[in-house]
């Protein structure tokens, strides 16, 4: 058991869809340490938008990647209502159906979208650059 003063030595990222292909596409383009300067991540899979709201209200969750297309609550829908309700929400990636709806993206004030068919490196390079931005850089 760790004390709560000692350093966190894994990001949590929440990955959100319906689809478990989807989730591991997701985590195997990601990896457990998408880089060198960030510590390794703890994937949190979630199916269902009550258990994304309730572990992103808990707190601990470092980025979360929300699955555009799911069904029947889309990340795009999740990420403004979590915009919206929970105060100093983390990141969030919006998987969109395709590049032309990264405008959604940015209605439900979602950080950054990456279409799908999912490009491990696109995907890669947001969230490394997202974590970098938001999570203090190892040393």
């Amino acid at each position: 058991m760790t004390d709560s003063t000692s350093p966190r030595t894994a990001l949590r990222v929440l990955v959100y869809s319906d689809d478990v292909n989807t989730r591991q596409q997701v985590i195997l383009a990601l990896g457990r340490r998408p880089h060198l300067d960030l510590p390794e991540v703890e994937y949190v899979e979630v199916a269902t938008e009550p258990v994304v709201i309730q572990n992103l209200d808990a707190g601990g969750i470092d980025l979360a990647i929300l699955d555009g297309e799911a069904v029947p609550a889309g990340g795009m829908g999740i990420a403004k209502q979590l915009k919206d309700e929970i105060y100093q929400c983390p990141p969030i990636v919006v998987l969109t159906g395709r590049p032309q709806d990264a405008w959604l993206a940015t209605w439900s004030r979602a950080e950054a979208a990456v279409p799908h068919p999912l490009d491990p490196i696109q995907l890669a390079e947001t969230v490394v650059s997202l974590l970098r931005s938001h999570v203090p850089a190892n040393t």
